[in-house]
């Protein structure tokens, strides 16, 4: 159950794009078509499902403090999470260039069609973040880091591919002269970003008391915002009176 929730959780309401806008520069730059989209999400689910759980191994057993206990008592007190960032940035471009490596062997069209955005998933803040995310949150164990990973990358991908059939189909739109191309495009983005926001609701939940305990703070902050417009108005009301008098 863990696994689903944080599965679902990484795709729509944490997803990479329209929760926290990462890797925006590849989503814009190469949602033109459909099929460019497409290869270039399935590279980031790629990198994401293979860079994620290996940054965690890293995080577990080299960077935190007291993660080189495994070596024996007097590496404990070692810290080395200042080298997170060299340590996980390194990870992914090696990902990356692999995924460069493939790509240029068995799909030509698609390596010249993604041209240099395909190295740049290497510094794509989404691939990095994704990684960051997992240390913050602090994921109790590899199959949950897999997990995240994936969904995130799956997230990922549905926004670039969403944008892309979209694009596609506005080309032959009548969008105003001012608004075509990036604009529309924002705009698109945002209105998408509201409609994914919906999907919060998805996965929270309660016990009854703190339903009612949310409740009764609701109300009581209702009877405090109708006390503070009543007395704004009888101030109004009064300084209405000396103006006229």
């Amino acid at each position: 159950m863990e696994h689903i929730e944080l599965f679902f959780k990484s795709i729509f309401i944490d997803n990479m794009v329209f929760a926290t806008f990462l890797g925006m520069c590849s989503y814009l730059a190469v949602s033109k078509k459909v099929s460019t989209a497409v290869g270039l999400g399935a590279a980031v689910i790629f990198v994401l499902a293979v860079t994620v759980p290996i940054n965690w191994l890293l995080d577990q057993y080299l960077l935190q403090p007291g993660a080189l206990s495994w070596l024996g008592a007097e590496y404990a007190d070692y810290d080395l999470s200042f080298l997170s960032f060299i340590m996980f940035i390194a990870t992914i471009a090696t990902m990356v260039q692999l995924v460069e490596i493939i790509v240029e062997k068995f799909a030509p069209a698609l390596y010249n069609s993604l041209g240099i955005f395909l190295p740049l998933i290497a510094v794509n803040c989404a691939i990095l973040g994704g990684s960051l995310f997992m240390q913050s949150r602090e994921i109790p164990t590899l199959g949950l880091s897999l997990t995240y990973g994936i969904g995130s990358g799956i997230g990922w991908f549905l926004a670039i591919l969403a944008i892309a059939a979209i694009r596609e189909k506005i080309r032959y739109s009548q969008v105003p002269g001012p608004l075509r191309g990036l604009g529309i495009t924002f705009i698109i983005t945002g209105l998408m970003a509201i409609g994914f926001m919906s999907f919060g609701g998805m996965l929270t939940g309660g016990d009854d008391a703190g339903k009612k305990e949310g409740a009764t703070t609701k109300a009581e902050v209702k009877v405090e915002v109708k006390e503070d417009a009543d007395k704004k108005a009888e101030k109004l009301a009064n300084n209405i009176k000396e103006i006229t008098k």
